[in-house]
């Protein structure tokens, strides 16, 4: 079982332009919503900061309220334009049956058999698919074994993916998402020509000899 993600907080009674003063004091303002009221929280804005960088996009966090717990997914955040301070922080509270949409990146690992061959390169064509799940079977990432590749005609289809139970792809069967490329191969060879060929000729240009007469 992965180690519960606990975020410390405190109730929020600064709300509107007033949370300007909490920001300078290095507290970010948050929300909970998803249960019966909205709920304004305040967290330590560097804490929460390193706790969401480290955590996946779908993990399940646990909102520590002054001694009250509440799990939660994040649902947005919110970042300074230039400095990329957080702003403000959303998070819905979940339960064991609450039923999330999302988007799970597209992860390969391995390598198809034509570039093994050297014969040119795979590219992958989607990074993130829609899915559906509970909170208790949600994923951040769905893994594409690049093995399934075996000629140079095939192709890795959403339809392809595997997930775990309690997982539902919501993006079309039909979408590729990976497939074998001879073109980058091709466009490597010509650039190589190009480099090897005949010095062109600078049209103009005076030679060294006629230079040192002038």
């Amino acid at each position: 079982m992965a180690n519960e993600i606990v975020i410390e907080a405190e109730p929020r009674t600064l709300i509107g332009k007033k949370v300007k003063k909490l920001r300078r004091q290095g507290i970010t303002p948050a929300i909970i919503y998803g249960g019966e009221e909205p709920i304004s929280i305040q967290v330590d804005t560097l804490t929460t900061f390193l706790t969401l960088r480290d955590a996946d996009a779908n993990d399940i966090l646990t909102i520590d309220v002054a001694g009250k717990k509440h799990k939660v997914i994040t649902r947005d955040i919110q970042r300074h334009v230039t400095r990329g301070d957080l702003v403000h922080v959303d998070f819905q509270e979940v339960t064991s049956d609450t039923v999330i949409r999302t988007e799970a990146a597209i992860v390969t690992v391995g390598q198809s058999a034509p570039e093994a061959e050297g014969l040119g390169t795979t590219s992958q064509l989607l990074f993130a698919v829609e899915i559906e799940a509970s909170a208790d079977a949600l994923i951040s990432e769905i893994e594409v074994d690049l093995t399934q590749i075996v000629t140079t005609e095939d192709q890795i289809m959403v339809s392809d993916l595997v997930v775990p139970q309690g997982v539902t792809i919501l993006t079309a069967d039909d979408i590729p998402v990976a497939k074998f490329d001879f073109e980058r191969v091709a466009e490597e060879e010509e650039e190589g020509e190009i480099e090897e060929g005949i010095e062109p000729e600078v049209i103009g240009a005076v030679d060294e000899d006629e230079s040192e007469s002038v």
